[in-house]
């Protein structure tokens, strides 16, 4: 009766079944969080170099250069914090306009207009960025801040405008009928029941093109450098001058906004807004 009700006394190897979950779990870990812990020791390494598998020394003084005022890593900070706000606002003034006229007005070629979004997603982005500079150098918006943050709209706007038609098709339409039935005008039933109803959805929209903008390196580089220095071009020359240290710190100023910033999309879009993603 006791053996019928426990297969592990029946069948010895049934108890060893969480060692292959292990090892596979363990080998997950490894590979994901192997990468980060090795940063992390770069970011404190003073020596290291082989054959030894850790640092002989360790200490801030690469933090020191990194922050000192000639260190470019404040500058280059400032920089991408500023942009990366800026594309935000930007891709939600055109986002949200947008996303509700495709989600709520019967469009033709609503298909194709969203497909239109993806389009700077379709090409090299190389082959874009490089037409894109001289077209902005002939009009002088290159090696500019409004520059670097038009060539970052045009990328943020695929999330910005396909989150934002998600959030509002996820509304009932009937909320807002009942608005107006009570007197309500259309700017103010979209003011107040419409926007903060869709505004969670529109939050993942504004930290997913945040975070767009603070990646991205290419368009930074074409558009903006030498001027306008940025996070994702100071990782660059530090690691293309070999030093690993500034690179790894400022791989790490760039990782942690990008970690946060991941905890507020996934609490504040919800299953049924992404359900709703591309229809």
């Amino acid at each position: 009766m006791t053996a019928a009700r426990n297969p592990a006394r029946r069948n010895p190897l049934a108890a060893l079944w969480w060692v292959p979950r292990g090892i596979i779990f363990g080998l997950m870990a490894f590979f994901i969080f192997g990468p980060l812990f090795n940063l992390v020791l770069w970011t404190v390494a003073e020596k290291w170099y082989f054959p030894y598998s850790l640092p002989l020394e360790y200490g801030f003084s690469s933090w020191a250069k990194v922050f000192a005022p000639r260190g470019g890593a404040m500058q280059s900070l400032t920089n991408s914090l500023v942009v990366a706000l800026l594309t935000v606002v930007v891709s939600l003034v055109l986002a949200i306009p947008a996303g509700y006229a495709l989600a709520r007005l019967k469009l033709p070629f609503r298909g194709l207009i969203l497909l239109a979004f993806l389009i700077p997603q379709a090409f090299p982005n190389l082959t874009v960025y490089v037409n894109i500079a001289r077209i902005f150098y002939e009009i002088r918006l290159n090696g500019t801040i409004p520059g670097v943050v038009l060539v970052h709209v045009s990328h943020g706007l695929v999330y910005a405008v396909w989150i934002a038609t998600a959030a509002f098709s996820a509304i009932d339409a009937e909320l807002e009928l009942a608005a107006r039935n009570i007197g309500a005008g259309a700017m103010r039933t979209f003011m107040d029941v419409t926007l903060p109803l869709a505004a969670p959805g529109l939050m993942a929209s504004a930290v997913f093109v945040f975070l767009e903008s603070l990646d991205e390196f290419t368009g930074s580089y074409f558009v903006g450098a030498p001027d306008v220095n940025m996070l994702p071009l100071l990782l660059y020359t530090t690691a293309a001058g070999g030093n690993y240290q500034i690179a790894s710190i400022t791989a790490l100023l760039l990782l942690v906004p990008s970690l946060v910033f991941m905890l507020i999309v996934e609490r504040f879009l919800k299953a049924d807004v992404l359900s709703r993603v591309g229809h």
